[in-house]
């Protein structure tokens, strides 16, 4: 167990030097636009401010539904040196842009000094999603065991856990999740970690749309559910309403034709 505080302390010195270093590079970044402003009178330059100025992040992530929880995802890994790196590749690109994710990754944004438990349980808590890195190493892992029954507990059934296996065979999944859709991590990293950006904004999307429903039933009845309004607002990020369908059953029905990398195993 002391083994594994020191490993975790390292890890999570090393992730926060790279995340600094990387907030420094893309502040930089953001100069030339300057640049690209003075000399707009070059004819190359042109069309590429054009498209900069076309990409919009989609509306999902302006949402004020989006904004009641810290975190748009969290990732629960092992910490095995392969399992860490394949977090932060992970991590990485749902947060650069266009996606702009905001992820929990607990090497680098567990408080320290705090209760590693603690803060985990508080972070399933403030993310919408809880993504779960499950691996040969993962399921050695007591820590990570416990960590995927709290992700569990917090919403038996809901649409918001995300299981996704590397280096794993089907047979090894574990059956505490048999009732939910994994991501397949083995054969395409490039469309599984595309497919875990489509999922969250599926599920940001939908409250968007019950943020919607919402507003149109308080207006057309707000002089007698005057209270009520914010406690059904509160119900659109529940996650404990066992008759949600997983919100990866949905995503996969509408591109399974093209892509097979997801499964079930509730046969």
């Amino acid at each position: 167990m002391h083994g594994w505080f020191q490993k975790l302390l390292k890890s999570r010195v090393s992730l926060s030097t790279q995340h600094e270093q990387k907030v420094k590079v893309t502040s930089l970044s953001t100069l030339p636009s300057f640049t690209s402003t003075c000399c707009s009178s070059s004819p190359s330059s042109s069309p590429e401010i054009a498209l900069s100025k076309t990409q919009k992040p989609p509306p999902a992530l302006s949402s004020e539904m989006r904004w009641k929880r810290k975190y748009d995802l969290l990732l629960c890994h092992s910490l095995a040196d392969s399992d860490i790196e394949e977090a932060k590749r992970l991590v990485s690109f749902l947060e650069a842009s266009p996606r702009s994710l905001r992820c929990f990754l607990w090497q680098r944004d567990v408080c320290p000094g705090g209760a590693v438990s603690t803060e985990f349980c508080q972070a399933v808590q403030d993310s919408h999603l809880q993504a779960l890195l499950i691996t040969p190493n993962f399921l050695q892992d007591d820590w990570c065991k416990y960590m995927m029954h709290q992700a569990l507990a917090e919403g038996p059934m809901s649409n918001r856990l995300i299981p996704l296996i590397q280096n794993l065979s089907h047979s090894q999944y574990p059956q505490e999740l048999k009732f939910y859709f994994y991501i397949n991590l083995n054969s395409n990293t490039d469309r599984g970690y595309d497919l875990i950006n489509r999922t969250v904004l599926k599920y940001l999307e939908d409250l968007v749309k019950k943020e919607k429903t919402l507003e149109c039933n308080t207006d057309s009845a707000s002089n007698g559910i005057s209270g009520e309004g914010s406690s059904q607002e509160d119900k659109l990020i529940s996650n404990n309403n066992p008759t949600e369908t997983s919100i990866l059953l949905e995503v996969t029905q509408k591109i399974n034709e093209s892509f097979n990398d997801v499964y079930c195993d509730n046969h």
